[in-house]
């Protein structure tokens, strides 16, 4: 390791308390999607004390932010997230479920870790390139709210903020080491109202129009078309108003929220538009007026080898977490009273060879190690998978890449209770401030090696010839909202 990077490893721990303050308070407020006030304001007060220049609202999000340090160039940066998820209220370190708040929200996946560490990660680049002097190069830390349920990223995207950037860099929770690869699906969201007429459903059902009826036809209609779409292809839906509880009235009003998804954006935004056809075709055979509202959208992933081989050889280069008695203890209480277990191995590419199959098994014990406290070796993939996420979005505007670390026990599933109540632990803490480091030692070595990140631009650019370029699945105007929300 350079001097460089031992000065921001030894500067993210110098900051730690801070760092972990900030994640145990976001943990506190457990905001839902364009909703995180408080986490949007703590953010802000706190990288103004820091010293960057912060811009919140940003990009006419009220919860967004945008904050920077340094001029010239590179311009590297680093994504964070805050939203937590509902109905996930948990005590903090309880071995059990038990609601801290009753029918409370809860950081499910982690985004109380997600943000405070890429801020870690913009407080040390800082603070190398205040040693480096003006003119060295520029951190921009975006603020980036409702992953959830709103993809903003895309929104920004849209707009092409991320085109600013030399490079992008991010990590998730998890309950892994890794560098991450491949790509997943795009998705579109898209909600649809349905508005008829009321009348008593026996004595003048003919006086009325079924909202109703509508939205069951066109999930009929969509039931239809799984057997005409790609196989890589997904639709999901929730009835987001059925009309009312009375079966006696003919219901004036329904509403259905529908997902799309897809492996290349293209591809789901046609899709969508057989969706929306099918749901014209519902009203007009029921009578009833259609309005639709576009939700949010998000592409697929594009992975940059270049980008991910420098992560992995900093990860590479890290210590990791080392577990007292008393978090191996927790760890053990949490691994044990996750009651459907996973008969496969952890890691995204554990299966794509069959060294690194062997390697984790052994690592983790064939899978019963409560902490998976190893690095996976780094295998480049461009395999879809089937979760979403709008960092694909920010990866067609500019070279992306992002690692996990293992802050939850093994088998604990993404968004339950028991990620909730590890995410205000010291385990979730050591493996945040880790991240924080690795994505900082990253946007160093680009930095102080420009031959590393053209290579990471001529990969980009390479593949945007080949994939076509960027389709953007955010229409023109569109804003991001809260699902569920009636028109």
């Amino acid at each position: 390791m350079t001097e460089s990077k031992k000065q921001v490893v030894n500067y993210i721990d110098e900051k730690a308390d801070i760092i972990i303050d900030t994640s145990d308070k976001i943990w506190d407020y457990a905001e839902l999607s364009l909703r995180e006030f408080k986490s949007g304001d703590l953010y802000a007060k706190v990288l103004k004390e820091e010293g960057f220049q912060v811009e919140h609202p940003f990009c006419n999000i009220e919860t967004a932010f945008r904050a920077s340090y340094g001029s010239g160039k590179p311009v590297i940066g680093i994504l964070a997230e805050y939203d937590a998820l509902t109905g996930l209220s948990q005590v903090p370190g309880a071995v059990e479920r038990k609601e801290l708040i009753a029918n409370g929200n809860g950081h499910g996946c982690g985004h109380n870790l997600l943000g405070a560490g890429s801020m870690a990660a913009a407080f040390a680049i800082k603070h190398y390139l205040e040693e480096k002097g003006e003119g060295s190069g520029k951190v921009i830390l975006y603020g980036c709210p409702g992953e959830e349920g709103a993809a903003t990223k895309a929104f920004m995207a849209r707009d092409g903020i991320f085109k600013e950037c030399d490079a992008a860099l991010t990590w998730h929770p998890s309950n892994v080491n890794q560098v991450t690869s491949g790509t997943c699906n795009t998705c579109i969201q898209t909600e649809y109202k349905f508005t008829g007429v009321a009348s008593h459903a026996a004595g003048a059902p003919d006086k009325g129009r079924s909202a109703l009826d509508a939205v069951e036809l066109m999930n009929i209609g969509v039931q239809f078309l799984r057997e005409h779409m790609p196989d890589s292809s997904r639709i999901h839906y929730s009835i987001t108003d059925a009309g009312g509880d009375s079966p006696n009235v003919v219901q004036p009003r329904a509403q259905v929220l529908y997902m799309v998804r897809s492996v290349w954006a293209k591809d789901a935004m046609e899709l969508q538009e057989r969706v929306d056809r099918i749901a014209l075709a519902a009203s007009m055979m029921t009578d009833t007026k259609m309005e639709k509202k576009f939700i949010d959208g998000c592409s697929n992933t594009v992975p940059n080898k270049t980008l991910e081989t420098l992560l992995w050889d900093n990860f590479n280069g890290m210590e990791l977490p080392v577990y007292t008695d008393d978090e191996k203890a927790y760890a053990k209480a949490i691994f044990d009273s996750v009651e459907m277990k996973s008969n496969e191995l952890p890691g995204a590419e554990t299966y794509e060879s069959d060294e690194l199959y062997e390697f984790v098994d052994k690592a983790s014990e064939h899978g019963t190690t409560p902490m998976n406290n190893f690095l996976i070796p780094y295998w480049y993939s461009e395999k879809p998978r089937m979760g979403s996420t709008d960092v694909g979005d920010v990866s067609w505007l500019v070279p992306t890449a992002q690692i996990n670390t293992a802050t939850y026990p093994a088998q604990a599933p993404g968004h339950s209770w028991q990620n909730v109540s590890c995410g205000r632990t010291s385990i979730a803490h050591k493996a945040m401030l880790l991240a924080g480091k690795v994505l900082a030692a990253t946007a160093i070595d680009l930095m102080e090696k420009p031959e590393l990140l053209q290579a990471a631009k001529d990969e980009y650019e390479k593949k945007m010839k080949r994939y076509g370029g960027y389709f953007c699945p955010v229409p023109e105007g569109a804003v991001p909202v809260v699902p569920g929300e009636k028109m």
